[in-house]
């Protein structure tokens, strides 16, 4: 692709990095940049490097949070003894939007793949366990997607938590095998959370 400007190419190459984005939509969206008002492309970088520079992940189950403390855990009407154990950000949003649950969530920052270089070490599994050993849970839902990568995970926590007496179950499979999360509809994954079984009984699946 030939650039008449060296100021366009850095942008373009720039905006390409975007998951999904290549390198035609990254010109279409850096050209319609180019004709907004200059306010407006000056509020989008401000937004972008403040969220960069300012978020921060909530100290209890790091979300992302403007506080130390995300509103879900400040809220003091959510469940405490109840832990949803999610990939990401994407997934909080998505179970949210079902308004079935009423619980705290855990977001683990990825699953683990061997394929990719992701070990336990790099998921947010110790700070999990340090709930549990504190006794401020009673029982853990996994809500990863049903892949491979995501079973894996579950079973990893899952021993690590055998000798807690806590309950541990995993949402009802209403979401197809392979899926992600994050694109379930709001239906299906709300009767998912409400009719999820004891984590035992996918094993035996």
């Amino acid at each position: 692709m030939d650039f008449s400007s060296k100021l366009l190419e850095n942008a373009v190459h720039e905006m390409a990095q975007l998951p999904g984005i290549g390198k035609r939509t990254a010109l279409r969206l850096v050209l319609h940049l180019l004709r907004q008002p200059e306010e407006q492309t000056t509020h989008l970088a401000k937004a972008l490097v403040d969220l960069k520079t300012e978020v921060k992940f909530c100290k209890n189950c790091h979300n992302i949070s403007d506080f130390d403390l995300c509103e879900i855990c400040a809220n003091p009407n959510r469940e405490k003894s109840l832990v949803c154990v999610v990939e990401d950000i994407r997934d909080v949003m998505a179970i949210e939007n079902t308004s079935q649950y009423r619980g705290l969530y855990h977001v683990l920052g990825g699953k683990i793949s061997p394929m990719d270089g992701v070990g336990p070490n790099q998921l947010n599994i110790t700070t999990l366990i340090d709930k549990v050993k504190r006794e401020e849970v009673t029982e853990i839902i996994f809500a990863l997607s049903s892949t491979m990568e995501g079973d894996t995970t579950n079973f990893y926590i899952y021993k690590q938590l055998e000798d807690y007496k806590i309950t541990t179950s995993t949402i009802a499979r209403g979401i197809g095998v392979g899926d992600e999360l994050e694109y379930a509809d709001e239906v299906t994954l709300g009767r998912s959370i409400l009719n999820r079984v004891p984590f035992e009984n996918s094993l035996k699946s």
